[in-house]
């Protein structure tokens, strides 16, 4: 955006905390939400200065709509809707606490303001799974006893409570997996080996299957035939689709794909308020500004986070 670059919009000096519009904007968010949008503002202030300013020393105040129009038409060039949508509810969030402490007027708070969210599309959008829709996921293959029930129950106790991908979950052994609910991941995706940990509920669930796979060496989630044998060969990653789209089918949910129960492991880490860099490692993630462009991505109805109270 150097072309676009405003570098008068950069402070000489600060306005005290109390009078700060992105310090007061931060403030009235969840402790889950404030660094993704912290973030969210950093990453305008750059933009809009050539990387010569932050969220603490961008004039917030003295942006216009030629600003952020500008900003918006950066933003759509190399960020995904949903991302763009989530940046530009932080710059109204501020934009609109400036206007509340009387630092902007009221006309050039209602032009700077004037620039239509992006449209996302509803079939290449990812989804966060809600808890109803998890529980109703499980509770299918609870109910089913075969050993599929316990494969496909530890299944999806790998892909949310780890938030493997569907190349990695495939690619576990036996081995890979111990009773404290230590997991060893060899990622090709990063190739970096990490190692993360399930719930006591989700452990118990994979200790179920395993009692019912038995101990024999070889793949972790492996295939299990038509007349219910377990069979020690390793699941692909076209039947862990068939799998979920089986178990969504039975649950009565809308369709998700295996990335979408990642996509929500990610989500609610940083909705616990686990800082970036815990939940890029956690995640596998070599970049960290993957989790804010891609994998933090609301829904239209979540394009804006929770406030406090």
């Amino acid at each position: 955006m150097s072309t676009n670059s405003f570098t008068s919009l950069v402070l000489t000096s600060t306005p005290p905390l109390i009078q700060h519009p992105a310090i007061i904007y931060l403030s009235t968010l969840s402790p889950g939400s404030k660094p993704t949008m912290k973030h969210s503002l950093n990453l305008i202030a750059q933009l809009l200065t050539d990387h010569q300013a932050d969220h603490l020393t961008l004039n917030w105040s003295g942006l216009r709509y030629k600003h952020t129009l500008a900003l918006h038409t950066a933003l759509i060039q190399k960020y995904e809707p949903a991302t763009v949508n989530r940046i530009l509810c932080a710059l109204r969030g501020v934009l609109k606490q400036a206007l509340h402490s009387g630092l902007i007027n009221p006309i050039d708070y209602a032009r700077a303001v004037d620039i239509k969210s992006v449209k996302v599309s509803k079939e290449l959008s990812r989804k966060v799974l809600s808890q109803d829709e998890l529980d109703a996921l499980m509770q299918t293959c609870f109910s089913d006893l075969t050993p599929a029930g316990f494969r496909d129950a530890a299944l999806i106790a790998f892909l949310r409570g780890a938030g493997l991908r569907r190349s990695e979950v495939v690619g576990l052994e036996l081995k890979d997996f111990y009773h404290s609910g230590e997991i060893k991941i060899h990622s090709s995706h990063t190739r970096v080996d990490r190692i993360v940990y399930l719930s006591p509920s989700a452990i118990a669930i994979v200790n179920d299957w395993i009692e019912i796979r038995t101990r024999t060496p070889g793949p972790l989630l492996c295939q299990v035939n038509k007349s219910g044998r377990v069979v020690h060969k390793q699941l692909t990653p076209q039947a862990v689709l068939f799998i979920l789209h089986k178990r969504g089918e039975q649950a009565g949910i809308k369709p998700f794909s295996p990335h979408d129960l990642r996509h929500t492991f990610i989500w609610d880490l940083l909705n616990a308020g686990v800082d970036i860099s815990t939940v890029q490692s956690l995640a596998g993630l070599s970049n960290p500004a993957t989790i804010t462009t891609r994998y933090n991505l609301r829904t239209e109805d979540r394009s804006c986070p929770p406030r406090l109270g």
